[in-house]
């Protein structure tokens, strides 16, 4: 018997937020007794730069937790208590290897609550764009567990629905990977916020051989270690290859020993475990997070149900675009990872020019040890480059990205995901930007920018906080998906809503509630699409796409095969009547295919324009980005066009 498919309320996950929790989280623990803790973290930038951080929790008393009371306290307290931890670990010249008691026994208790390490995580991260992520992809868990009740019961109609819903979130999803380029400076990211995201497991280079010792007072202390935070620790993104199929192996390991990815997994039975990176990463998110992606990979189907189904074209395109989607998302964050850790760790050797021009007078001080200072040998080797999670970055990136193409099923997707050779006028993503080595080689000139938005909610001035630094989305030229700014300016005026009632200011709750209407009549106007005869525009980017012919013709014989049929009834000629019945039907039936390989086409077209996008960016060719551009648009009306024109059919 099949275990059931899960139910969203049993893992405390909503189908309109998914993964995040219900409500904002709280900017200060109510009760006056944890005024201490809130006092170090409100002035944590300060004790950091005159590196009193460890004085202060040297000298911070003892609390309990007995006096948190719901599940957003808890949670405050971790991001509190974990903010704290990597400050007293890394805010000096050299990294503190033994945790105080007061830190430590508190610390232990709040994450035996959660169900989390102690250590920071994804879910305790506050960036803008990452909740962004995490709530436009919320709609795709139960797209994703109906496609496997419809994969259960033979309907394919319903999962090659459900996977064309998937495909459109995660393209968006990606499309909202690259807001990470506003406002941040690679070489601030790199020396000021990425060393504090550092945890503690292999990190010898860094200035922690033996990881760290948790002092609970109560005997001798023991060395542990854990990864720091890491986007593999988002549920959502792991739900995404748990859906698909998609097998990620251990970093290094090409082949899966004795068998094919994939050969031994079966819908109701749990595969053996797999010791990878990705694999470990799932005991660093919520425990209830931990136990629904458990559930889902007992009852995944999907991958096994279209590989059997080969000769059905929709569905087949619909899985295939979820990868591919998939793939071009992943590629990005290696775009990310190049220009602000790759480009970065170069310059921060001895000798090297920076790539910034703010470069502080600071930086002729005796540098601390830490992760933006660790070195691994004299000559730079972007393979050697550890993660904040402690990983090899750029193998386990390249890997985990390749590793998503495998289970791509007709011809278009796996020559699109292919890491052989191709045809000269294709670009396979595995190749975009990477010399024959493999290493990554990025141009230095920049067509977006960054926004890093890192939120520590308090009441304190000090502290950094939506309202002020009056953060507000920046607008997006025309190049950009409207699509995707509009859930970022859903997400963005959700925020400012939560936090102006939280604070009372009326103002900012106001705007809050002007900059969501905004990107809910963005997000109807991205769908918005006009049709005059067989052509259909895109009124935002002007991107026009004729109707397959099958369509034209498809209709023009439902025209005349309803007129025979009418006639036939009305002068009582039973053969008139019934030659028109057949030629409606099958002006039906070839409507629909012509809609089908139109839905296809546009798919298709938005992929390759979305990876072309990509090598012409890496590469620095503007005239190839805007054909590629124009490809993507052309791809998105065509598919508009004929999802219209299906759902009108309905």
């Amino acid at each position: 018997m099949l275990p059931p498919i899960p139910a969203l309320a049993d893992y405390g996950i909503s189908p309109d937020h998914g993964f995040l929790p219900p409500e904002p989280p709280i900017d200060v623990l109510p009760d006056p007794y944890y005024a201490r803790w809130e006092w170090i973290v409100s002035n944590i930038q300060a004790l950091l730069i005159s590196r009193r951080i460890r004085e202060a929790v040297d000298h911070m008393p003892m609390l309990s937790v007995s006096y948190l009371q719901d599940d957003s306290e808890w949670r405050r307290a971790y991001v509190v208590l974990v903010f704290m931890l990597h400050g007293y670990v890394w805010g000096g010249s050299r990294p503190a290897e033994k945790i105080p008691p007061q830190l430590t026994v508190p610390l232990f208790d709040v994450c035996d609550h959660l169900g989390l390490p102690p250590v920071a995580t994804y879910a305790g991260w506050f960036y803008l764009v990452s909740v962004a992520i995490e709530a436009r992809g919320a709609p795709s868990i139960p797209l994703v567990l109906q496609a496997i009740a419809a994969a259960r019961a033979g309907n394919s109609l319903v999962v090659t629905e459900c996977l064309q819903g998937l495909a459109e979130v995660i393209d968006e999803v990606g499309s909202l990977l690259e807001r990470m380029y506003e406002h941040c400076d690679p070489y601030v990211f790199y020396h000021r916020i990425r060393p504090y995201l550092a945890g503690s497991k292999n990190m010898a280079d860094a200035g922690l051989p033996h990881g760290l010792l948790y002092d609970t007072g109560r005997g001798e202390a023991e060395y542990r270690q854990y990864g720091g935070g890491s986007n593999a620790q988002s549920s959502l993104i792991q739900f995404f290859d748990i859906a698909l199929g998609i097998e990620h192996r251990p970093t290094g390991e090409t082949t899966r020993p004795g068998g094919t990815a994939g050969d031994e997994q079966k819908e109701g039975v749990i595969g053996a475990p797999r010791h990878g990176f990705i694999q470990e990463m799932r005991s660093y998110m919520p425990a209830a997070h931990r136990r629904f992606l458990e559930h889902v990979s007992a009852v995944a189907n999907l991958r096994e149900y279209v590989e059997a189904r080969r000769s059905d074209k929709a569905l087949c395109i619909a899985y295939d675009a979820c990868l591919s989607m998939l793939r071009v998302m992943r590629d990005k964050h290696i775009q990310i990872v190049s220009r602000y850790i790759i480009i970065q760790s170069r310059d921060a050797r001895p000798g090297r020019r920076a790539t910034s021009p703010k470069r502080p007078p600071q930086q002729q001080m005796a540098q601390p040890t830490n992760l933006a200072t660790a070195r691994y040998g004299d000559k730079a080797d972007p393979k050697k480059l550890r993660g904040t999670g402690g990983t090899a970055l750029i193998p386990f990136l390249k890997q985990a990205r390749d590793e998503t193409g495998e289970p791509a099923i007709d011809a278009w997707a796996r020559r699109l995901l292919s890491n052989g050779p191709s045809e000269s006028s294709f670009a396979a993503l595995s190749k975009v930007g990477e010399n024959h080595d493999g290493n990554l080689q990025v141009q230095h000139k920049q067509t977006t920018s960054y926004h890093y938005y890192f939120h520590i909610p308090s009441r304190t001035p000090t502290s950094t906080s939506f309202h002020e630094h009056n953060i507000k989305p920046t607008k997006m030229s025309n190049e950009n998906s409207s699509t995707l700014k509009s859930y970022l300016d859903q997400a963005t005026g959700a925020a400012q809503r939560a936090i102006g009632s939280l604070t009372g200011d009326a103002s900012t709750q106001n705007q809050g509630e002007a900059t969501h209407q905004q990107g809910k009549a963005e997000n109807e106007a991205s769908h918005t699409t006009a049709k005059l005869g067989p052509v259909t525009a895109d009124p935002s980017t002007g991107a026009t796409a004729t109707d397959h012919p099958k369509r034209t013709d498809g209709s023009w014989d439902q025209t005349v095969g309803a007129a025979k049929e009418s006639l036939g009834n009305l002068v009582g000629n039973e053969s008139l009547r019934r030659a028109g019945q057949e030629q409606n039907a099958a002006g039906k039936q070839q409507e629909a295919e012509g809609q089908l390989k139109d839905w296809g086409e546009g798919v298709k077209g938005r992929v390759e324009g979305g990876v072309g996008k990509v090598a012409a960016a890496v590469t620095g060719d503007e005239a190839q980005e805007q054909r590629a551009k124009e490809v993507h648009d052309t791809g998105k009306v065509r598919q508009r066009g004929a999802e219209a024109d299906i759902e009108r059919r309905a």
